[in-house]
């Protein structure tokens, strides 16, 4: 999609702006349905001010399940599928997602189907979704998709969040835990310094280690800053590369009390799109493929392709899985037993469900448990530096009552 700036004359005179077309020639067409003549075009070429920049999907997932219910409800009430997109990139909060429906109702109006259309947006529009998007098109089926669509995104919309909350508050603890002893040390422990020396006597250890502390920190306090910051973009770092973020997932999965809950979000995860692929007849191999790609696990997605390999040789799926560690019995028998009935989807469904149970009790359970925890460290660190303060005037005082 390119950006074309044009001047032009309609009903309430002159007018300019941007139009987002994949030509220059559509943009032209699509300024004259909509009733203005164009004096003048020109195509606006990306900067970094004009580009669009975003980390991971550009869409908000609840944007994205709000507008697959409305989609489904719009083609159920037998609305066309070029109307229905229309009508949604009007209504759609999402800036990012309103620019790629408007170019896919560009591209249906052209005659191509909405599958080849939305595979042009692969940074909104994952390949699972394109891939089920075929399927429907082919079954003929496409209100059952997209409201199976809605309802995969939604439970793993639900999932994320869940997660994400729970992570949230040690995070934000800790970073104002941070910020406070920083404070504490660089702005209020130095106005006591001068205030102890007068004193003349030995003060306490914790009091010594605390204004030896408060003199470093005053010199180096940009070392603490930029050691968040190095950690944060070496996080970054290891994402960017597939062999790197393997070591990094492995990481995750294996840390104590995070590590169990982070498993489990991602074996709901793959479940429930294997559920949802299956069930709109894609084949397993492609289906294996996609699931492969979008999993967001390397660990998960290493074994994921072994599965696969599993299968083009004429074995079982589930034979790699249960020679790894990161899926438990549970997994593998019920995939299996799916295989054998010819009801896979409904098994992998299942599965998915119970997984997403577990995750939505772990994170209430952890929540409940760090809460206090964090309450009680930034406590005791906010109590240790008061205590160094306090204890040597205490001292002082006590002295200076026995002296009279």
């Amino acid at each position: 999609m390119a950006r074309f700036k044009y001047k032009g004359r309609d009903r309430r005179g002159k007018r300019q702006g941007t139009v987002s077309a994949g030509s220059r020639r559509e943009a032209m067409m699509m300024l004259k349905e909509d009733g203005m003549r164009v004096i003048e075009m020109s195509e606006v070429s990306e900067s970094i001010l004009t580009k669009d920049i975003s980390i991971g999907n550009p869409v908000k997932l609840q944007h994205f399940v709000i507008y697959l219910r409305q989609f489904a409800t719009l083609i159920r009430a037998g609305i066309t599928i070029v109307d229905a997109t229309r009508i949604l990139s009007e209504q759609t909060e999402s800036k990012n997602l309103k620019k790629a429906l408007l170019g896919i109702e560009q591209e249906l109006r052209q005659g191509n189907p909405l599958s080849e259309a939305v595979a042009r947006y692969s940074k909104i529009f994952s390949p699972m979704f394109i891939n089920m998007v075929k399927a429907g098109e082919a079954g003929g089926n496409m209100d059952e998709t997209l409201e199976r669509l809605a309802e995969h995104f939604e439970k793993l919309h639900f999932t994320r969040q869940k997660i994400i909350s729970a992570l949230a508050y040690p995070l934000t603890v800790g970073v104002l835990a941070i910020g406070v002893v920083i404070f504490l040390l660089v702005n209020v422990v130095p106005t006591f310094v001068n205030m102890f020396s007068s004193m003349g006597s030995k003060l306490p250890a914790i009091t010594t280690f605390v204004l030896s502390a408060s003199s470093v920190m005053q010199v180096y306090w940009w070392l603490v800053v930029l050691g968040m910051a190095v950690i944060f973009a070496g996080f970054l770092f290891m994402r960017s590369n597939r062999k790197r973020k393997y070591y990094l997932d492995y990481m995750t999965l294996r840390m104590p009390i995070f590590g169990k809950m982070m498993q489990k979000a991602a074996i709901a995860r793959m479940m429930r799109t294997m559920s949802s692929l299956f069930a709109s007849s894609v084949p397993i191999l492609q289906a294996m493929e996609i699931i492969e790609k979008i999993v967001e696990n390397e660990v998960i997605a290493k074994v994921i392709l072994e599965a696969r390999d599993s299968l083009e040789k004429g074995r079982s799926m589930t034979e790699p899985m249960k020679q790894h560690w990161v899926f438990p019995p549970l997994v593998t028998q019920m995939i299996a037993i799916g295989e054998e009935t010819g009801s896979l989807d409904e098994m992998l469904g299942k599965v998915a469900d119970f997984y997403e149970s577990e995750v939505e009790a772990a994170t209430d359970r952890l929540k409940a448990l760090i809460e206090p925890l964090m309450i009680v460290f930034l406590a005791s660190l906010v109590g240790a530096i008061v205590a160094a303060i306090l204890l040597p005037m205490f001292d002082f005082f006590t002295q200076f009552q026995n002296s009279y």
